[in-house]
C-alpha cells in the first residue's frame, strides 16, 4: 500500500474510534446522572444535564483523542507511513 492509502485508512479508523469513545462517553454519563440525580426531578434540570452530558462526551472524546494520537506520534513515525493531509502554502515572490 502507498502512502495515500494508509492516510485514507488511518482518517477512516480514527473517525471511527472518536465516534466510538464520544459514545462510551456519552453512555457513561448516562449511567452516572441515572444514579446521581432523583428519580422526581424537573424536566428543565433534566435537560440541562442532558446537554451537559452531550457537551462533556464531545470534548471529552477531543481530549483523549488528541492524547491517543500524540502517544502513538511518539511512538510511530507518522511521516514514514502517511502522507500529508495539509500542504504549506509557499508564497510566490
Amino acid at each position: 500500500m502507498n502512502k495515500k492509502v494508509n492516510t485514507m485508512l488511518f482518517i477512516i479508523g480514527a473517525t471511527v474510534v472518536n465516534i466510538v469513545i464520544m459514545g462510551l462517553l456519552f453512555i457513561l454519563g448516562f449511567i452516572i446522572v441515572s444514579r446521581v440525580l432523583p428519580q422526581d426531578i424537573s424536566p428543565n434540570l433534566l435537560l440541562i444535564s442532558f446537554m451537559l452530558i452531550f457537551l462533556g462526551s464531545i470534548f471529552g472524546s477531543f481530549f483523549i483523542y488528541h492524547k491517543l494520537i500524540g502517544f502513538l506520534s511518539k511512538k510511530i513515525d507518522m511521516e514514514k507511513y502517511f502522507h500529508p493531509i495539509f500542504k504549506s502554502r509557499k508564497k510566490k515572490p
